[in-house]
């Protein structure tokens, strides 16, 4: 389905760069930045998408990226925490006009040497780490993504998200296994909880107050009550938290069966050598798999913002941001929520928002599992 009137750009912008630009923008204005700051992210987001910015969306998308549903290799999100301001981020794939992986991933990779001589800071840790996931022959959905934390000031924070499986599928538990001994981690790996597979593996570079080692992990058919029992921190979120966030953000009752369709993930952030055990923990829920539409995915998310003291109009007012068709004519516009915790900082939780700049996945025809309270 195309995007069309209901998705378009209210500004009639017909360039990848200058749509996804656009939203920046509006996005920046809700989430509270100033009019310099987001003329400044804007220009940097335009400067990953390298010479796709001027890519006609009346083309296909430059590549069948794994980073959205319809292929837009630009993905925004709004992290809340309670009595602040939201943080606004955006993921990005550079390589995205790449004809295949190893060069998708050399393009990510001059783009993220080409912040840190903008913004000075070191990218020592990527550096070595870069075999094991940017080999010759890389296999897997994706090479190299960038995510920039959108601080005011205009220097955001930036992130690097790696592919475990570029040695092949086979290999993905060895490379974090290996990425986190060369890092300084040495006892990690042994920390993790089971999953189904390892989608990402992350690095905070530049600005961070605490610089995070992340691991992903997939979770087929989970349950609430699996859910709860992820976290490894030593002195993590309290169960009946995430099993609550779990039953509303999913739809499932107490008694319902787990995630039959996309699986959930978890994420397991490093700070501390000293330490095997994780600092953060944050479950994260493909709510545009378990509604109908988006007006459900949004009173989803409302439930769980007001639940931890969270404005939700703020979510309501990015949406708008983003497009102006109504949340019911589609879903996916909310592709994720997630619960995160980070030692002993207040919870926050993040949602995660699509371009749509190519598509608006239809609504589901079939019945899905309905909104339940916050526990």
């Amino acid at each position: 389905m195309r995007a069309g009137p209901a998705g378009a750009d209210p500004q009639g912008t017909s360039t990848l760069g200058s749509f996804t630009g656009g939203q920046l923008r509006r996005l920046g204005s809700v989430a509270g930045l100033s009019r310099a700051d987001v003329e400044t992210y804007a220009q940097v987001l335009t400067d990953a998408l390298g010479p796709e910015a001027e890519r006609p969306l009346d083309l296909p998308p430059p590549t069948r990226t794994f980073l959205s549903d319809d292929h837009t290799p630009v993905e925004f999100s709004l992290s809340f925490k309670a009595g602040a301001a939201p943080a606004m981020r955006v993921l990005v794939e550079p390589g995205c006009g790449a004809t295949g992986l190893a060069d998708n991933g050399r393009a990510g990779l001059e783009a993220i040497r080409t912040m840190a001589r903008r913004w000075h800071f070191a990218t020592d840790a990527l550096d070595d780490i870069l075999d094991l996931f940017l080999p010759p022959a890389p296999q897997g959905p994706l090479a190299l993504w960038c995510a920039l934390e959108l601080r005011p000031g205009g220097v955001p924070g930036v992130k690097v998200y790696l592919n475990p499986a570029a040695g092949g599928e086979e290999r993905s538990a060895a490379t974090v296994r290996e990425a986190l001994r060369r890092l300084g981690y040495h006892r990690a790996f042994d920390s993790l909880p089971p999953g189904s597979g390892y989608p990402f593996f992350a690095l905070d570079l530049g600005g961070w107050a605490e610089p995070r080692v992340k691991v992903y992990l997939y979770h087929d058919h989970l349950t609430s009550g699996e859910a709860q029992g992820l976290s490894r921190m030593d002195s993590g979120p309290v169960p009946s938290a995430v099993e609550g966030f779990f039953h509303t953000a999913a739809g499932l009752g107490p008694d319902a069966g787990g995630l039959d369709r996309r699986p959930g993930q978890s994420c397991h952030s490093f700070t501390d050598l000293g330490t095997a055990r994780p600092s953060g923990f944050t479950l994260y829920i493909p709510v545009r798999d378990y509604v109908r539409h988006d007006g459900e995915a949004l009173t989803r998310a409302s439930r769980v913002l007001h639940h931890h003291g969270m404005d939700p109009s703020v979510l309501e007012r990015a949406m708008a941001a983003l497009t102006e068709r109504r949340p019911e004519d589609g879903t996916g516009l909310i592709a994720y929520l997630a619960l995160a915790h980070q030692g002993d900082q207040p919870p926050r939780v993040t949602a995660y928002l699509s371009s749509e700049a190519y598509a608006v996945r239809p609504p589901a025809v079939e019945t899905v599992r309905q909104p339940v309270p916050v526990a």
